[in-house]
């Protein structure tokens, strides 16, 4: 073997397991953001009338910080799914992830519609 060239790490190694939990999860944000907008604007759209005011520049800072948060939740997976790896058996792993995404998902949903309902909606003049 040619000492420049690299070594692929063994299968088990936890680089290649970050690596793998990374890109499977990322391969999904889009659907995550896609629930997760879907939620707002079906608050928007549903309750127009009510949220016609709200349009302003705070208003726009504060939802792309909701967004940024939101975001900055879905990393989570990837813990969660490293140490899923590491003591699960490989035939187990697809079902894991799929269950860990519509739990993060589904209580993502829960989240932002709670907030919307009881912080935004509320303070909308």
């Amino acid at each position: 073997m040619n000492a420049s060239q690299p070594t692929e790490a063994p299968p088990g190694a936890a680089g290649a397991v970050l690596r793998d939990a990374i890109r499977y999860w990322e391969r999904r944000r889009v659907g995550y953001n896609l629930v997760l907008a879907s939620v707002a604007l079906g608050w928007l759209l549903f309750t127009w009338p009510h949220f016609r005011s709200a349009f302003t520049r705070q208003s726009a800072v504060s939802l792309a910080a909701l967004v940024a948060f939101a975001n900055a939740c879905y990393c989570a997976a990837c813990p969660v799914d490293f140490i899923f790896q590491r003591l699960s058996r490989t035939e187990s792993l697809a079902t894991h992830r799929r269950i860990l995404w519509w739990i993060g998902t589904l209580g993502a949903v829960g989240l932002a519609w709670c907030w919307i309902a009881d912080e935004i909606y509320p303070a909308v003049r």
